[in-house]
């Protein structure tokens, strides 16, 4: 091992060596971490930011920056060290505190939380897909925006990635999809280290990466040695003069560069180095081992040194914008909302219209109507599904689709969940637009972990997940969800709605539409559902608290009450008009979302759900879990907490209970047992 390359005493080898040892240090400081690749990357990032990304540490969220994403989150350090080089709000002392209680550095990157942080990454592959959506995002956006030779939005993506992320399915999907696309303002820097945890790769990875990223279409360039700045400022021009291809480079790099026992170990990987080996690998670049936290004179003002142009990028920006308002005024009106987060007057007056004559019709077909509704006033408005739009009905109408050489609204994500749930991770992110994506309800497994990072970045995604119960009939258990509902229903922040009918569904769209601060899930029913007499019975925007009392049992003292979601609810308004029948008062409660009932107060909740009546029957074509709190200790559960079966819908759903008889007859059994045989 040599170490030649780290000895200079020049600005630049200072600059990339001052990397290495802050992580070091941090890492150390920590007790644990991951500071191996932070040392190995340390000139990738340099090159990266004093040369070729376009950022202003004052001014983090500024629009048409470049985006920067470390898939391979685990090397936070890296990024941290970066930022406080730069000028962001990252100081010496957050970086003493890395991994620890309340501070501004945790153990991976989480966005909101640290200035300049784009994403939360953590999860191998995911960022991977956020910087695909990024990508995509600015193409659209500057499809829509830029007239007349007036470029208001104009910036690259540019993501480091690992080993691991090269293995995880998500990146691989969401790679061929860019490829497919030819995001040529998208650039991936491979980290080809050669060392997982377990220990090197090739126990287990020996496929030619770049080889398969010719295949998925992106354009490859290859940099043998991780210290040649010159090398790696070539394959960054290379990636900026490509126009057509997204560009992937892969960097052969050793982990804990410099370090006499630790490079190319898997110890590097996880752990920190050691004093020992810290110091001996702080001797090995010709540093002062008893410093500790130190940044020499001029490193600073070196990786400072594109800011002012950065700064004056800035403001031409800024001017543009205001020329651009005065040539385009409603563009840049809108642009202008989109950026702020802020909705366009009017945006969901399409809905009111939607369900004034109740009719037949599944709750995916409902929202189709209404995503076109909204389309028709929101133009950030996008999305689509993984290769099922025709089934999860998902389309916009005349909204054009999104390929290698058309911009539209449609997104065709192919048979790709994994990719699609990140992408749109990446598409939110971004800001200026609003993302749906869609697919079967059983398919949301496939997307569990790109979901779950929406709801920790608080993400405004809407999940348009239809085939939503056993009651998809013929596909079979393969293809019919039952655990879903409460697994989801667990997650924190995401709010799941599962509406009834076609006034529920415009109303659970305008709640997921207004929402800011987090995803919503809209589980909708394949099959057609009676109508619900509205003249009859209560509006549906009682959706807003998560529970209404939709029928009333007769004088409004109900002995009992069932509560429905979705296409159960119809279920329970006939068995409660056989209760009635029988001279028992039955209360109707829809509940389309737990989560937003929730939230109400108490004396809400008491009011839908009165504490006096212990009779309480819950439907739903699902498993019972998480039922109790609803129905408390006394109250029965019609539910299925087994598999379904291969079969007509209905039919399905009669042999498993879900009938107005069955529920009637659950409900007369229980208030004979709490009644003491008196119904």
């Amino acid at each position: 091992m040599t170490t030649e390359t780290a000895r200079g005493t020049d600005l630049d080898t200072l600059a990339v060596d001052t990397v290495r040892t802050l992580a070091m240090d941090a890492i150390q400081k920590a007790g644990d971490g991951h500071p191996g690749t932070a040392m190995a990357l340390g000139p990738a990032a340099y090159v990266l930011w004093t040369r070729f990304l376009t950022f202003d540490p004052e001014a983090p969220d500024w629009f048409d920056r470049d985006r920067f994403v470390l898939s391979n989150g685990h090397a936070s350090v890296l990024q941290y060290i970066a930022l406080h080089l730069t000028g962001y709000g990252v100081g010496i002392d957050d970086l003493k505190q890395q991994r620890q209680w309340g501070s501004i550095t945790p153990g991976h990157p989480e966005h909101f939380l640290t200035p300049g942080i784009e994403v939360t990454t953590g999860p191998l592959g995911q960022g991977v897909g956020n910087a695909v959506g990024f990508a995509l995002a600015e193409r659209f956006l500057a499809d829509r925006y830029n007239r007349g030779g007036q470029q208001v939005v104009d910036h690259r993506t540019w993501a480091f990635c690992s080993d691991g992320d090269m293995m995880e399915g998500v990146a691989s999907e969401a790679s061929s999809y860019a490829g497919y696309l030819r995001l040529g303002k998208l650039t991936l820097l491979y980290d080809d280290n050669h060392i997982t945890i377990d220990g090197r790769t090739e126990i287990t990875f020996g496929e030619d990466v770049e080889a398969r990223y010719r295949a998925y279409g992106w354009h490859t360039v290859a940099v043998e040695d991780a210290n040649d700045t010159e090398e790696i400022a070539a394959a960054y021009q290379a990636a900026v003069d490509e126009p057509d291809r997204p560009t992937f480079i892969r960097l052969r790099s050793h982990i804990a560069w410099g370090a006499p026992n630790a490079q190319d170990t898997p110890k590097a990987h996880g752990s920190a180095l050691g004093e020992d080996e810290v110091r001996a690998t702080k001797q090995a670049y010709g540093w002062d081992p008893d410093k500790h936290f130190f940044v020499p004179d001029g490193v600073y003002d070196r990786w400072r040194a594109r800011v002012p142009a950065n700064q004056k990028a800035r403001a031409g920006w800024e001017r543009r914008l205001e020329d651009y308002a005065r040539a385009e005024p409603e563009l840049a009106t809108e642009l202008r909302a989109g950026i702020a987060g802020e909705l366009p007057d009017g945006w969901d007056t399409e809905l009111d219209k939607l369900f004034a004559e109740p009719k037949k019709q599944a709750t995916r077909s409902a929202s189709e109507a209404c995503i076109n509704a909204i389309a028709k006033r929101l133009p950030t408005f996008l999305g689509g599904s993984a290769d099922l739009a025709e089934s999860n009905k998902t389309d916009i109408s005349d909204g054009g689709s999104m390929g290698p050489e058309e911009v539209g609204r449609n997104l065709h994500f192919g048979i790709r969940e994994h990719a699609m749930g990140s992408i749109s991770n990446g598409l939110a992110l971004h800001g200026g637009l609003r993302p749906y994506c869609a697919t079967f309800l059983i398919f949301s497994d496939y997307m569990r972990p790109s979901v779950r990072l929406a709801n920790l970045m608080d993400l405004p995604v809407v999940y348009v997940w239809t085939h939503d119960s056993i009651g998809l009939g013929g596909d079979g258990p393969t293809h019919q969800p039952v655990e879903h509902l409460a697994s989801l229903r667990a997650m924190p922040r995401l709010r799941v709605m599962r509406p009834a009918d076609g006034p529920e569904t415009a109303e659970a769209w305008r709640a997921a539409i207004a929402r800011t601060d987090g995803p919503t899930a809209l589980a909708l029913s394949r099959q057609n559902l009676p109508p619900i007499d509205r003249a009859a019975n209560a509006g549906a925007d009682g959706l807003h608290k998560g529970a209404y009392v939709l029928a009333e049992a007769d004088g409004g003292q109900p002995r009992l009450v069932l509560i429905a979601t979705g296409s159960e609810v119809w279920v329970a308004l006939e068995a409660r008009e056989r209760l009635q029948a029988d001279g028992i008062g039955t209360r109707v409660v829809s509940m389309p979302c737990w989560e937003l009932f929730e939230d109400q107060d108490q004396g809400y909740r008491d009011q839908v759900l009165p504490p006096g009546v212990q009779a309480r029957v819950a439907v739903e074509a699902a498993s019972s879990f998480g039922w109790s709190r609803w129905v408390g200790e006394h109250g029965e559960v019609v539910s299925r907490d087994d598999f379904g079966a291969s079969a007509p819908g209905e039919l399905v759903l009669e042999k498993f209970g879900f009938t107005p008889g069955n529920v009637a007859d659950r409900a007369r059994s229980l208030l004979g047992r709490l009644e003491g045989g008196s119904s």
